[in-house]
C-alpha cells in the first residue's frame, strides 16, 4: 500500500508518516522496484497506535516505546498500565496548573474596567 493510501487510513499526513519512519518509530516499509515505499498492515497498525498515543498526550519517544511493547509478545500489561498512569499523573498536574491560570485570568478580567482610561488592575498586579 502506498503512502497516500496509508495517509487516508490513518489520518496522518505523508510528512508525519515519513518523519515517524525516519525517527525509527515504525518498522521500515519495503520498497518497490521503482523505489516507492510499500506499507504493510503492520505499519498501518503501528501508525494508528502512534496517532492515538500522540492524541492522548504521549511524546514521540513514548509512542516508540508503545510500538515496541505492542510488538513484544512477552510484554506485561503492568508495563503498559504504568506508562498510562504516569501520563495521567502528568495530565492531572497540567490541568491543575491550567485551572490556576484560568482563575487568575478570570480575576483580572473581572477587575479591569476595560475602558479608555489608563487605570488597569491587570498591569498593576503584573508590576507588583
Amino acid at each position: 500500500m502506498n503512502i497516500g493510501a496509508v495517509s487516508k487510513l490513518t489520518g496522518l499526513s505523508s510528512k508525519s508518516i515519513r518523519l515517524y519512519e525516519d525517527k525509527g518509530l515504525i518498522t521500515p516499509p519495503s520498497r518497490s522496484d521503482a523505489g516507492y515505499r510499500e506499507y504493510s498492515e503492520q505499519q498501518v497498525q503501528q501508525l494508528n497506535l502512534i496517532s492515538r498515543a500522540k492524541n492522548a498526550g504521549f511524546s514521540l519517544i513514548e509512542c516508540k516505546e508503545f510500538v515496541q511493547l505492542a510488538s513484544n509478545p512477552n510484554r506485561k500489561s503492568s508495563e503498559v498500565k504504568a506508562k498510562a498512569k504516569e501520563k495521567l499523573a502528568e495530565v492531572e498536574v497540567k490541568i491543575k496548573e491550567l485551572k490556576e491560570i484560568e482563575r487568575q485570568l478570570k480575576s483580572w478580567v473581572s477587575a479591569c474596567p476595560g475602558d479608555s482610561g489608563s487605570q488597569c488592575p491587570i498591569i498593576e498586579d503584573l508590576t507588583k
